[in-house]
């Protein structure tokens, strides 16, 4: 299973992302984490990235582009692997496309959690809240000023996104906005062969 998960900031991708892994039993792949482990490596391509993240530069697509394609040839992703994040820029779709059809395979499943962007603030809120009283660490830029930019990046840049998989007939959409079983059995009946 070759998934990609869309769906604005607070949409609950990281939460289906984690039901899916245990039921496919695969990765969920995260470029920022992918990007952090080629530069901890010291690999050709995390060199590169790392003197553009200490810059404060965004990583051009041909690298992160290059840090997938090292990462899906790792011996998890054999029986596939879940995109969370990525691709961010209907650029970066084709790039992936492409790069897929290299290695002779093709998504599975594109997959669009569809919400209601007047609760996703409260969403946020909620997840702070549940992350102190965890104990755990809250997201640095999970406070209202840095959310709501995320929301407009992903308005601007990640939106068309959708519209481009909608156009080539692979999109999903699913109601992200039902409960976490009711998403994830919407999310199954979607993907389902």
């Amino acid at each position: 299973m070759r998934l990609v998960l869309l769906g604005p900031p607070g949409a609950g991708k990281g939460t289906q992302a984690a039901r899916l892994v245990q039921k496919f039993n695969i990765p969920q792949l995260s470029t920022g984490d992918m990007l952090r482990a080629a530069v901890a490596a010291g690999t050709p391509i995390g060199r590169q990235a790392k003197a553009i993240m200490e810059s404060g530069a965004l990583v051009p697509d041909e690298v992160v582009i290059g840090i997938i394609d090292q990462r899906i040839d790792a011996a998890d992703c054999a029986n596939g692997f879940i995109l969370d994040g990525f691709p961010r820029t209907v650029p970066q779709a084709e790039a992936l496309r492409a790069l897929l059809a290299r290695k002779g395979q093709e998504l599975n499943a594109v997959v669009e959690l569809m919400v209601d962007e007047s609760v996703l603030v409260d969403r946020m809120r909620q997840r702070v809240a549940e992350a102190i009283a965890a104990g755990a660490e809250v997201r640095a830029d999970d406070n209202p000023e840095s959310f709501k930019a995320r929301l407009e990046t992903y308005r601007r840049q990640t939106a068309p996104v959708s519209q481009h998989y909608l156009e080539a007939g692979e999109l999903k959409r699913v109601d992200g906005m039902a409960g976490i079983d009711a998403v994830t059995n919407a999310i199954n009946q979607a993907i389902a062969p």
